[in-house]
């Protein structure tokens, strides 16, 4: 059994009564949609056209929205209809990037995800969804797929149908039937102006300008919509850099003891002491940006095996447990509680602990992110070993600074900066690998140029490249030992120009229009 919608858009006369049956039905708040009608028009008037999209969840085979979802509070059900249980929601809003179609949002009375669930319990009860029973032209059909004598079986296979973002390979069980090929992919019609009823929301025709270009060949302008801004924000971008600098410190640290250095200056006590900090305050972030904070719990006691949003708090847990354990052991020889040699034999064995479970802790949102098939451009196989090298780049930075300022001793300090150096330079490298080839996807082309080329150049060339290659610059001669205080500063620009990159790699991931 496989429940499914088929929309005939060439009966769809765009009179939005699917769109107010889904609203009643459900109690949706106002200004937001389970079931939506898009316009896209095409020309000038008095030759110009006008097609219509009916736009929802698409129920599918292989739903990203579940496999991200920490805590079940997706699931799909066994007749193939993608439901949602708002008690165990956590509003981390992951699930609205996965979805590669923009149906899922976060409810104004609920702060909990919600979306189309086909009706459920009104499927469950024998009957069809609100929107199906509403639609004067019968246009929406719903039904099994799978099974040949329905309705919408039939209707499927006699005629030919398109789905939206069939590259995701997520199995959409949505079927349009005579849909312009712009109504199904936004990146073809931008908003162009103002909506006929309404104002666009001001995100959407910010970045529509940065793709005018691309939308040229159709001529089509999306000329009504919903509103869907960025799930993550500031909060996002600024954990991927304390998580980095977090993780990094200990992680240089602990290589450092393993090439045969002491734990001395800020390898003793500064190292573990920014990795229990910043680690800290990446937890107190992530819980900070949950719609529903006092449900973090539910991240462990409802886990989803699946998900890299669990499973990286299993890696920042193990993390902590290896950073705070150093820290102890440190504070505890410092005040006296505990022998020098007693620490040093607890060290000799955290070093070991430290280096894979901070890489862990670095990298898993390369696997976070690769879940969020909403967004083309966070799938790049270079995130992991990019974020390794920014966690390396930010934890060598930081302690560089502190090394520097405190004329801790020389040797370490130039083995951090030379630290500091290679990983700017990496990073830099990266960063030209990643913006200078072809990307696989237009989604992932449009938002790589709206970096290099389009609304975030200047914080891209300026902060994140620039800055990045004055740190390395700055921090060069401190390599043998010179101009230290200059070195000082580099630690702080490469922190800035970390953030920098973080801000416009978040927020442009975003950008491009799923629906």
């Amino acid at each position: 059994m496989r429940y499914g919608f088929a929309i005939d858009q060439r009966t769809c006369i765009g009179c939005h009564a699917c769109t107010v049956a889904c609203k009643t039905e459900h109690q949706v708040p106002i200004g937001q949609f389970r079931t939506w009608v898009k316009y896209i028009d095409k020309g000038e008037w008095p030759d110009s056209t006008r097609a219509f999209g009916v736009m929802r969840c698409n129920h599918c085979t292989d739903a990203p929205c579940v496999a991200i979802c920490p805590t079940k509070a997706l699931f799909k059900r066994d007749d193939g209809i993608v439901d949602f249980d708002s008690e165990r929601c956590i509003g981390c809003k992951s699930c609205m990037q996965a979805c590669p179609y923009d149906a899922i949002y976060i409810d104004e009375d609920t702060h909990t995800a919600a979306k189309c669930n086909f009706c459920a319990h009104r499927v469950d009860d024998g009957l069809e969804p609100a929107c199906v029973v509403v639609c004067p032209t019968h246009s929406i059909w719903a039904g099994d797929l799978d099974d040949p004598a329905s309705g919408i079986a039939q209707l499927v296979a006699s005629n030919a149908t398109t789905v939206r973002a069939p590259e995701q390979n997520t199995g959409p069980n949505v079927f349009y039937i005579g849909a312009d090929r712009a109504v199904l992919n936004p990146m073809l019609a931008p908003v162009d102006g103002s909506y006929i009823w309404s104002q666009p929301d001001p995100h959407r025709k910010a970045v529509s300008e940065d793709l005018m270009a691309i939308a040229a060949a159709t001529g089509a302008r999306t000329t009504l919509n919903t509103a869907h801004p960025r799930p993550w924000g500031w909060r996002v971008t600024t954990y991927l850099w304390t998580k980095g600098v977090g993780a990094g410190a200990l992680l240089v640290a602990a290589g450092a003891l393993l090439g045969g250095e002491q734990p001395e200056g800020v390898l003793a006590l500064a190292a573990p002491a920014i990795g229990v900090g910043a680690t800290a305050l990446t937890g107190g972030l992530l819980v900070w940006d949950l719609k529903r904070p006092e449900r973090f719990w539910y991240i462990f006691a409802k886990a989803n095996p699946r998900s890299w949003l669990f499973l990286g708090s299993a890696c920042l847990a193990g993390y902590s447990a290896v950073s705070g354990s150093w820290l102890a052991a440190a504070l505890g020889e410092s005040v006296g509680l505990v022998s020098s040699s007693t620490t040093k034999r607890a060290v000799s064995v955290l070093r070991w602990l430290a280096v894979p479970s901070a890489a862990a802790a670095a990298g898993y949102t390369a696997f976070l992110f690769g879940q969020a098939e909403g967004r083309d451009l966070w799938q790049s196989r270079l995130l992991l070993p990019h974020l390794l090298v920014q966690a390396l780049q930010g934890g060598s930075g930081v302690l560089l600074t502190l090394s520097a300022l405190t004329a801790g001793q020389t040797r370490v300090t130039k083995m951090l900066a030379g630290t500091f150096v290679a990983s700017s330079a990496a990073n830099l490298a990266t960063i030209a690998t990643e913006y200078g080839r072809s990307h696989k996807t237009p989604q992932a082309a449009a938002a790589a140029e709206m970096i290099t080329k389009g609304r975030y150049r200047k914080l891209f060339w300026a902060g994140a490249v620039g800055l990045g290659g004055l740190a390395a610059g700055l921090a060069t001669p401190a390599v043998k030992g010179r101009r230290l205080r200059r070195a000082a500063l580099a630690g702080v620009l490469g922190q800035v120009a970390l953030l920098a990159y973080e801000s416009v790699f978040v927020r442009a991931g975003q950008d491009v229009p799923l629906s």
